[in-house]
């Protein structure tokens, strides 16, 4: 990370190790900033105080290796931001009039989003910050991950079985209580394919009898027009010296005939006015049957008309935008096989009904089986963070699970116990961590049931013994030692190097006890001007630490007892490693 213009920090670079960091120095030097800083990264709430005193605006920058693949990775690219080379580049500016801008991956987004990441990137313990393992679903979360395949297997069973269950809840509901409006809509098909096979219309019906229709209307001038042209190509038998065509194409045919011997070109002339002349009888005789089969009954007009107005009251209703005959048969078709799907919704309520009540017994057992489990594991995580917060200066102290059950006396439940309880997409179960601080003292939420300090070292308990099964990559403990030295101490440093071998972990402390157990140790110390610089967070190695270490023992760096305890220290904690 690095902080500019926060708090005391003026502008410091701060890198992590990836297994233990110790972040060491005075009181009052900024430790807590670098908690602060990575708390603003993850969205944490921005306050303008916060901003150095001359400043415009404080910013935080940092970059977070992220597994491809993993929540928050996918997240990020959903939100357009880029990842480089497997990090994700992250950005916080708090102005010094409040206002707050964030950036991920190169992009400008909500702050509420940087707050999503932070659930998947980093477990925050501390006096007043605490995340993570302090919410119910993580920590059912976790126990499911602690408990393994015990829970798994009925957990996927489960799911599977949940998800179904929701579709035919759903769409049974959507049957049963659209009964009505599927009767009503069932009525309407019926009468209109009712209407529509009484008046039976045929395919292009329609366009037919408009046709003849207007044949019918216009009859007599029709036959007019055709006995006209008859008369013309053929001769009228009333007029025997009126000349036709006819006659005049066969005089022409045969004066090309009689010469065609002496010029093959006039042949061809003949030949082509001999087939204009049967052309020409061919149309006579069909104009001929033409007016003798034209009907002019004014009955059949009507017929035809009454037939048109039917068939359009049809298209009127049911013709769609196209308002045609083979539209209305569409719409037929299509009610047809909608009025089936309405008549068998009966039978499928039956089904599902029937479906639904399976899987809610199959569920029951299933939610039985998971309530089992976890409440095994439940028994073995307690014991085992109960027997670390006994090495962490809290020897009387008791942590028990609740896993238990919402009942649900009506509506939708499952059978958990003998008894309806509610049930959702990972169980029936409520899980939560209870903490028992000392003899005769009520199991509270951990979040209620324990002071500042207490509970950094209950939840470094909780993640020692979870340790593998959480897959937050980093966790942050600040205060982790309050109220503890000695021996105490030791422990607490002791198990933070445990966790580290899983996950990165990064610890502000007083304690040299703990600080020798981390395989970076960074000292944050201020200028002589009350601020610190880029070169106000130190990486200690060898002699540095060694002096840093003392320092924490004795309160100055030049005590050789305090030098001597110093290595002894690390001598150890190398040794523990």
């Amino acid at each position: 990370m690095r902080i500019r213009s926060l708090g005391v920090i003026d502008d410091a670079v701060v890198e992590l190790s990836p297994g233990f960091t110790a972040v060491t120095g005075e009181t009052g030097a900024g430790k807590t900033m670098v908690v602060t800083s990575l708390g603003l990264l993850l969205g944490g709430r921005a306050d303008p105080a916060l901003v150095r005193i001359g400043a415009k605006a404080a910013v935080v920058e940092g970059r977070i290796l992220v597994r491809p693949g993993s929540p928050a990775a996918l997240r990020a690219e959903e939100a357009g931001a880029e990842l480089e080379d497997g990090a994700l580049l992250i950005s916080r500016t708090v102005s010094a009039e409040g206002r707050s801008r964030a950036h991920l991956g190169g992009r400008s987004v909500p702050v509420g989003l940087l707050a999503e990441l932070a659930d998947d990137l980093v477990a925050v313990h501390g006096q007043t910050d605490q995340q993570g393992l302090l919410r119910p679903a993580r920590q059912r979360q976790a126990l499911d991950r602690y408990a393994g395949d015990a829970v798994a297997a009925p957990l996927e069973k489960y799911t599977a079985s949940y998800r179904r269950l929701r579709a035919v809840a759903a769409e049974l509901d959507t049957l049963t209580t659209r009964a009505r409006e599927r009767s009503q809509e069932a009525d309407l098909l019926r009468f209109g394919l009712d209407e529509i096979a009484a008046v039976a219309p045929a395919p292009g019906e329609d366009t037919e009898l408009a046709a003849e229709a207007e044949r019918l209307g216009h009859a007599e001038s029709l036959a007019s027009a055709a006995q006209t042209a008859h008369a013309g190509l053929a001769g009228n038998p009333e007029d025997p010296e009126a000349v036709d065509a006819g006659t005049l194409v066969a005089g022409a045919h045969r004066a090309l005939e009689s010469v065609r011997s002496h010029d093959p070109a006039l042949g061809t002339l003949a030949e082509r006015i001999g087939e204009l002349g049967i052309l020409l009888a061919d149309v006579a005789g069909e104009l001929a049957g033409y007016a003798d089969d034209l009907d002019a009954d004014p009955r059949r007009l009507a017929a035809v008309e009454e037939r048109r107005a039917a068939l359009t009251q049809l298209t009127r209703k049911y013709g769609f935008a196209e308002g045609t005959v083979n539209s209305v048969l569409e719409w037929a078709e299509q009610g047809s096989v909608r009025l089936l799907e309405l008549d068998g919704d009966d039978g499928r309520i039956a089904e599902l009904t029937a479906e639904r009540d399976g899987l809610r017994d199959g569920l029951s057992l299933l939610a039985q089986a998971l309530t089992d489990a976890r409440e095994e594991a439940a028994t073995r995580f307690a014991s085992a963070v109960t027997q670390e917060l006994a090495s962490l200066a809290m020897p009387h102290a008791r942590v028990t699970i609740d896993v238990r059950q919402t009942e649900e006396p009506s509506g939708d439940s499952v059978e958990v116990g003998g008894r309806p309880v509610a049930y959702g997409p990972s169980g029936a179960d409520e899980v939560e961590l209870l903490l028992a601080p000392h003899p005769g003292a009520p199991p509270r939420p951990i979040a209620k049931g324990a002071s500042g300090g207490e509970l950094s070292r209950v939840m470094l308990a909780v993640e020692v013994v979870f340790a593998g099964s959480d897959p937050v990559p980093t966790y942050l403990f600040d205060e982790v030692d309050a109220g503890v030295g000695g021996k105490a101490a030791v422990e607490v440093g002791r198990r933070l190097a445990k966790l580290a071998r899983s996950a990165q972990v990064v610890v502000v402390t007083h304690l040299p006890q703990v600080a020798a157990f981390a395989d970076r140790q960074l000292l944050v110390e201020k200028t002589h001007d009350g601020s610190v610089t880029r070169s106000g967070v130190t990486v200690l190695e060898g002699e540095a630490r060694v002096r840093e270490l003392s320092r924490m023992l004795a309160g100055h760096e030049d005590s050789a007892s305090a030098r001597a305890h110093a290595e002894e220290l690390l001598a150890a904690a190398r040794a523990d490693a």
